[in-house]
């Protein structure tokens, strides 16, 4: 049985990263967690239906959204050659400040197989007060998608008051580099977390993971686009799968540019400066 799983596993993970290893996938989970005032620049891209038919036009790798939204916008996949991630946990910034360190199952691994997924993920917040809350989540939806032949992804995000405290900031290489072997550690099969600001600190962050492979967040969106494809070059360059975008995408009125230059850069090593040139973005 185990040896049939490991072959589910590595045949949707495919799904996302193709022939060379690398992905560019789009994440959708904004309108929950930050609200829909994400969207207030460019408004039609609240309607899931909207963008996701943009960002799969322009030949995204993959999909992250959260159960609803791939209800809501299930069409959008029907005959395309694209991966779905459903993601299972989640917060809303609704809740009081003492509660933001805790994200919270809001569907479970079968809900994910019923939406034709092809990977689940949940977040988990390394340095938190409720870093064992999200352990003990993770290692279940590890267990039960491990089960059935599903790959799961950890949304490694160190964060809380004692890193704040001892190391200044949660993108400090050190505890990035701790949370993403903590994940490797605890099953998962691709690692989402922050930018360390260098090539050479994010390269030990992919030591760390000793082979899973690893992916941006990425993060707040960057006026000049330029700054960004930088960013994620450097990503590739230290050994990095690629990418999990969002804001960096549906923030801009036409993201179909941005994405085919952030795809020239994780699957042709193409320089920013050249990418950007060639989809008009300078």
């Amino acid at each position: 049985m185990e040896a049939y799983n490991q072959v589910g596993i590595q045949r949707r993970l495919r799904r996302f990263f193709r022939r060379d290893g690398r992905a560019l996938i789009f994440a959708m989970d904004h309108g929950f967690e930050h609200g829909p005032t994400d969207f207030e620049g460019t408004w039609e891209h609240i309607n899931p239906n909207v963008v996701l038919k943009k960002v799969i036009r322009a030949g995204i790798d993959g999909i992250m959204t959260l159960p609803g939204i791939a209800r809501i916008a299930g069409k959008q996949f029907h005959g395309k050659d694209v991966g779905l991630m459903v993601k299972l946990t989640s917060k809303t910034n609704l809740r009081p400040k003492e509660d933001q360190f805790l994200q919270t199952p809001l569907g479970f691994v079968e809900d994910a197989i019923k939406l034709g997924a092809d990977a689940v993920a949940a977040t988990v917040y390394w340095g938190s007060p409720y870093e064992d809350v999200m352990m003990k989540n993770f290692a279940e939806v590890a267990s039960i998608a491990h089960d059935f032949g599903y790959p799961v992804v950890q949304f490694s995000y160190p964060r809380g008051p004692y890193i704040n405290e001892k190391y200044g900031k949660k993108e400090d290489y050190r505890v990035v580099m701790y949370g993403a072997r903590a994940a490797a550690e605890m099953g998962a099969d691709m690692i989402k977390t922050y930018w360390t600001g260098s090539k050479e600190t994010f390269a030990k962050v992919v030591d760390a993971a000793s082979g899973v492979p690893v992916l941006l967040s990425g993060g707040a969106k960057a006026e000049n686009p330029l700054e960004f494809l930088n960013v994620v070059y450097n990503v590739i360059e230290a050994g990095g799968s690629g990418a999990v975008v969002g804001r960096n995408i549906f923030q801009r009125e036409n993201p179909e540019p941005m994405i085919r230059a952030l795809l020239r850069v994780i699957h042709k090593n193409e320089e920013p400066e050249e990418a950007a040139k060639a989809e008009g973005l300078l």
